[in-house]
């Protein structure tokens, strides 16, 4: 068995992802201990907004967790951007599991994020002059990669080519422009080592074996839950609301730091479980400016959790889309979703995973600045053929 620890729900479910396209039987785990007969269990620590005293406790005993059941090796999966307690949760494992040392990879140069002479850039930009220099918990304010993290507080930390050769101990961060850089890095996975990086790094870790991202879920009521306020959610769901999808956001007086109180949550509720009887998609969103506030925008999460919880109680719905990691483990905490299992891999980061107990639903989650799958897209595009001759979909104003 491999195992992973992760700090959040869609990077777990990324590495379970990855494992699935190389024919692993993958698990998730949230809570409780991971089954026996998982050939990849990723623990989600829910570590990433922890100081970081308790995030190095939660890995620590993560790793324990993971050599108890039998783990013939672990990796540490963290934020492709480095966001998070990444150097204090890679050094709990290092001493829990008495390594030497970690390498960590966390570019995915197919999605256009990549280090090349110590910085770090995002689809050939350097990172702090992108929309993440504005993410309200971590800030990417410096493209240099040690910048971006916290300095270890027990062993030195090195910044690597793929052609320099790695310290004696430490953490050496591997820079990667390519899919052969990361090979490159593969090959040098040893016992004495943690690999530690993104979800491209660990598939260049695995024996390649079979490779299927066309995933067999039925057609569904579909609840979309979108938490993150990047461009990239905000394009997606403006592209649906062309399309003819109803979608209803948290009210705009949010901004101005009013109270969304149980009858206001009721209220939005009742409407997209009332949208889903008739149309086979809907979307919740926050919708409002991006908020500094750390304070505030959890609070804006955890309203919308409010709303699709209830949308989930009043509604059929077989397949919930949560966007957005602080969201989706949220979503997940409140519904008690434990342990989920591996179905399919949408696209790179999009998992679908199903729920012990609950055979006719599905759960896919992707990170906020990832863009949703092809497949998704052309479910709604089929959807909006079908409506045709049809009457148009109420706005969320005509139907509150």
């Amino acid at each position: 068995m491999i195992g992973v620890i992760a700090d959040d729900l869609t990077g777990a479910a990324e590495i379970g992802a990855v494992g699935w396209r190389h024919g692993l039987r993958a698990e998730v785990v949230l809570q409780g201990e991971p089954s026996r007969d998982a050939e990849l269990v990723c623990l989600d620590t829910d570590s990433r907004l922890c100081p970081p005293e308790e995030a190095a406790q939660r890995a620590r005993k993560a790793a324990r967790v993971l050599r108890n059941h039998g783990a013939e090796w672990i990796y540490k999966k963290t934020d492709s951007l480095l966001r998070g307690n990444v150097t204090p949760e890679i050094e709990a494992i290092l001493r829990q599991l008495g390594l030497s040392g970690a390498l960590l990879v966390p570019a995915n140069p197919s999605l256009g994020r990549t280090i090349v002479d110590g910085h770090y850039f995002v689809h050939g930009r350097l990172i702090h002059e992108t929309e993440f220099a504005r993410d309200p918990r971590h800030p990417r304010s410096s493209p240099r990669v040690l910048d971006l993290l916290a300095q270890p507080s027990l062993m030195p930390i090195f910044v690597r080519k793929s052609w320099e050769p790695l310290p004696h101990r430490g953490i050496a961060i591997g820079e990667a422009a390519s899919s052969e850089n990361l090979r490159h890095w593969a090959a040098r996975r040893n016992g004495s080592w943690l690999m530690a990086g993104g979800a491209e790094f660990f598939g260049s870790l695995l024996i390649q074996g079979k490779s299927c991202l066309q995933a067999s879920i039925p057609p569904s009521r579909e609840l979309f839950v979108c938490g993150s306020a990047s461009e990239a959610t905000r394009k997606f769901v403006r592209s649906q609301a062309k399309k003819g999808v109803p979608v209803f956001p948290l009210p705009q007086e949010l901004a101005s730091d009013v109270t969304f109180g149980p009858k206001a949550v009721s209220r939005l509720a009742a409407a997209a479980a009332a949208a889903l009887k008739d149309e086979p998609r809907v979307i919740l969103h926050i919708d409002l400016p991006p908020v500094a506030d750390v304070t505030r925008a959890g609070m804006l999460a955890t309203h919308l959790v409010q709303v699709a919880a209830q949308v989930l109680q009043a509604a059929k719905v077989s397949h919930v889309f949560a966007e957005g990691g602080a969201t989706a483990v949220a979503l997940a905490r409140r519904m008690r979703w434990k342990q989920m299992t591996v179905k399919a891999e949408l696209a790179p980061g999009v998992a679908t995973m199903s729920l012990p107990g609950r055979s006719s639903l599905f759960l896919t989650v992707k990170p906020g600045s990832y863009p949703w799958a092809r497949c998704v897209l052309a479910t709604t595009q089929q959807t909006a053929r079908s409506r045709r001759g049809r009457p148009s979909v109420r706005s969320r104003s005509q139907t509150l």
